[in-house]
């Protein structure tokens, strides 16, 4: 399954704040999963496996690291919890990164908000509006919306994903 994403990604100490602005939008609690990431060695973009109770996906994308809303292109293919995938792609590819989380999962239509709290890098805000090529323009006007309604500033934005981050700290 493809999509565009509009996506940005900052520091955020406060969850419970963002908790009480998601309560007064009603949005939707998917609910709280714990998950492993496991990034592989690609020659492109960037390759990781999900696995949670909620969520478990191959995902591939790619997208720049610029601080702010950015545009990300994404394919992903649901897997199955208990599937060999990650022994495949392990022997095949190598592991560059595991990301371990605990994430707060959330929906606003069709854009949603990640409260994590990353082992080794702190907690944080994601949100991600989602849709099709044709729609980028309202995309990129839900994530602003999204900006303001939360108050992040520029300097609460992180440019980085999870695995650059943490391999910048190895």
């Amino acid at each position: 399954m493809d999509h565009v994403i509009i996506e940005f990604k900052a520091r955020c100490d406060d969850h419970a704040r963002i908790r009480t602005i998601l309560e007064q939008m009603n949005a939707r609690f998917v609910g709280t999963d714990h998950q492993i990431d496991t990034y592989f060695r690609v020659p492109q973009g960037r390759l990781k496996l999900r696995q949670g109770k909620i969520e478990n996906a191959l995902i591939f994308y790619s997208r720049p690291n610029v601080a702010g809303a950015k545009q990300s292109d994404v394919t992903l293919s649901k897997v199955e919890p208990s599937s060999d995938l990650g022994k495949v792609l392990m022997q095949a590819l190598g592991v560059l990164v595991a990301v371990d989380k605990r994430r707060e999962i959330y929906f606003v239509e069709n854009v949603k908000i990640h409260l994590d709290e990353v082992a080794g890098l702190g907690r944080f805000l994601e949100v991600e509006a989602i849709g099709s090529a044709g729609q980028k323009e309202q995309l990129q006007r839900q994530c602003d919306q999204f900006l303001r309604d939360f108050g992040v500033q520029q300097s609460d934005f992180e440019s980085d994903s999870y695995s650059d981050l943490l391999l910048q700290k190895s």
